[in-house]
């Protein structure tokens, strides 16, 4: 949900937390990882104000289920990966016109608090190769 006159209006989820498989290293493959992610998401909070109803917003309640179940079923190596295809599932699922997120793998660096990747997508970027 979208309103040009409020292009600046986001909703964010910070600190989501979820575990799964995910790195390339053999140990890694065999036991599952937290990851924290933050999502960006735009939205028309006039629109939202106006009405006081959820259906003229983002459920940030469903964005966080589903970022969640999405996670805690996937297997990945890279976090470039799940990130990437996480962007493209919100997308999708919750018809954006664009979604930013970072994702972290807390302790994935000896002596780094964590590491990972912000990535920002677009709905031009569904048409392309996932």
């Amino acid at each position: 949900m979208t309103n040009t006159a409020h292009s600046g209006d986001r909703i964010f989820l910070r600190g989501l937390t979820a575990e799964c498989i995910i790195g390339f290293i053999d140990w890694e493959r065999l036991v599952k990882q937290t990851v924290v992610i933050d999502v960006e998401l735009p939205v028309d909070c006039a629109q939202a104000a106006a009405t006081d109803e959820v259906a003229d917003t983002v459920d940030y309640k469903r964005v966080a289920k589903r970022v969640v179940a999405y996670i805690e079923a996937s297997e990945f190596k890279l976090v470039e990966t799940l990130a990437h295809r996480l962007a493209v599932l919100l997308l999708e699922e919750f018809a954006l016109p664009w979604v930013r997120l970072s994702l972290n793998k807390p302790g994935a660096i000896r002596n780094s608090r964590d590491v990972g990747v912000t990535i920002e997508r677009r709905r031009a970027d569904l048409s392309t190769p996932r």
